[in-house]
């Protein structure tokens, strides 16, 4: 405290007292702006949002990729054949395929058939992983762009609990 002052006229418990009441007050309104969507973030650009709203798995593939797809040994997706946790279920593709530029995993049981999208770069690893949250028992679809074509694999996990479905 600097010389002359007393405890009356330099109150630091009323000062940390205001300045912490300010600064509840201001993540409050934060808080508020963010449930209420005022601080909603637009889409990136080039975003496919589209394709993201699609209901079926073929509606979602026509809509992002706008090309066909076929079945391949060379897309392996890692997912377990029973899901304790609908909430959290692991799930790992990756491909021997050559120029990878793109993973996507689709759950078509899910209210948005997309679950995750990947764009690689040149010479990237393919393979990703995450945890889906799934809304019950379904298929899991992988699909991989290489050379301009897809492919895919399909896996069912049976969900046991939890998931986006309730």
């Amino acid at each position: 405290m600097p010389a002359g002052w007393t405890e009356t006229s330099f109150n630091t418990k009323a000062l940390n007292s205001a300045t912490r009441r300010a600064a509840l007050q201001v993540l409050g309104f934060l808080g508020l702006a963010g449930i209420s969507g005022f601080a909603r973030a637009a889409p990136a650009p080039g975003w496919p949002e589209e394709a993201f709203k699609q209901k079926t798995a073929d509606e979602a593939i026509k809509t992002y990729y706008g090309k066909p797809l076929q079945a391949s040994d060379k897309v392996i997706l890692e997912a377990p054949e029973i899901a304790e946790n609908g909430a959290v279920v692991p799930v790992a593709v990756s491909s021997t395929l050559p120029d990878v530029t793109s993973i996507t995993i689709m759950v078509p049981e899910n209210p948005f058939t997309i679950a995750a999208s990947y764009k690689l770069a040149d010479s990237t690893m393919p393979s990703v992983s995450c945890r889906l949250k799934m809304a019950k028992t379904g298929d899991v679809i992988a699909v991989v762009e290489s050379d301009g074509k897809l492919y895919s694999v399909t896996k069912q996990v049976k969900v046991t609990l939890g998931g986006c479905g309730g």
